[in-house]
C-alpha cells in the first residue's frame, strides 16, 4: 500500500519541542515535494511546510513555512531513510492538532495537491 506513515507526536507543555517523522511506504519521497499539514478538531486542514523535491534539477529542497509557525518549525529530509522530519520547538496550545504528511509533484500549498496520505500522529500541546 501506498502510504505515508507518520510518527513522533505526543503531549508536550508549552515552550516544548517534539520531532515528527513521515516515513514514505511504497514511494520515494526524494522524488516529490513533501509537505506537513494539521488539522484541529472542527477546523479545516492547513498546511504547515514543505519541502521541494531532492530531484529537482533546479530549486531542490525549497522549504515554505506557514506565518503561523516560521522561526518555530523546521522540515528536512533524509533520503536514505526515505524519511522527512518535522521539527517543532517552542510549541503553543495552538499547535494542538493531528498531523499529517503527503507527496504532491508539485509544490503546491493546497492540501488538494497532494497524494499518499498518512494516518497522522496527534499533537497536544498544553498551557
Amino acid at each position: 500500500q501506498v502510504q505515508s506513515v507518520e510518527s513522533g507526536g505526543g503531549s508536550v507543555q508549552t515552550g516544548g519541542s517534539l520531532r515528527l517523522s513521515c516515513a514514505a511506504s511504497g514511494y520515494t519521497s526524494r522524488h516529490y515535494c513533501m509537505g506537513w499539514f494539521r488539522q484541529a478538531p472542527g477546523k479545516e486542514r492547513e498546511t504547515v511546510a514543505r519541502i521541494s523535491a531532492d530531484t529537482l534539477t533546479a530549486f531542490a529542497n525549497i522549504t515554505h513555512y506557514a506565518d503561523f509557525v516560521k522561526g518555530r518549525f523546521i522540515i528536512s529530509r533524509d533520503n536514505a531513510k526515505n524519511t522527512v522530519y518535522l521539527q517543532m520547538n517552542r510549541l503553543e496550545p495552538a499547535d494542538t492538532a493531528m498531523y499529517y504528511c503527503a507527496a504532491a509533484v508539485g509544490c503546491d500549498s493546497r492540501p488538494s495537491a497532494y497524494i499518499y496520505w498518512g494516518q497522522g500522529t496527534q499533537v497536544t500541546v498544553s498551557s
